[in-house]
């Protein structure tokens, strides 16, 4: 009797081993396609929660002005600057954000930063964006410098 109530607890102990290990994984395999945990993790840092950005540090990501104006180009711009990074100054909202640099993101997978986008694009600023993969598929293998996705920016607004 006494040998069969430990040959349970070791496998409930393994159960629960075995749970707490595999957590991670799904979580993980969750945020593959979940652009708001994904954003949390990569992104919020720098632009916070909710993509408001951080005065003088990281823009907003939620602007009403720039995504509409970018129109059809938004996901090809928002690639490039995942895919490239962003550095330099720019202004928003009267804002200025001076030697800003933004990390390139480019070992996000595609549904990772088709994710992201849609979260970006989508949920916080109300785009019905084409996440097509030709755009991310020429966003990747087309390099940007920082000073030609400044410009697609500047053009824009």
């Amino acid at each position: 009797m006494m040998v069969l109530k430990k040959f349970t607890l070791s496998l409930l102990s393994l159960a629960a081993l075995g749970a707490a290990l595999a957590a991670p994984v799904s979580a993980a395999g969750a945020s593959e396609n979940n652009g708001e945990a994904l954003f949390n993790q990569r992104c919020a840092a720098c632009h916070q929660p909710g993509g408001i950005g951080t005065p003088g540090l990281a823009p907003p990501l939620v602007n009403s002005l720039l995504w509409p104006a970018l129109a059809e180009q938004a996901p090809a711009y928002f690639w490039g600057v995942l895919n490239n990074g962003l550095s330099g100054t720019i202004e928003v909202g009267g804002i200025g954000y001076y030697g800003l640099v933004m990390p390139a993101q480019a070992d996000l997978t595609a549904a990772q930063m088709k994710a992201l986008a849609a979260y970006v694009l989508g949920d916080l600023n109300g785009l019905n964006a084409v996440l097509a993969d030709e755009v991310l598929e020429h966003a990747r293998n087309t390099p940007q410098s920082h000073s030609q996705l400044r410009g697609v920016r500047k053009n824009a607004q």
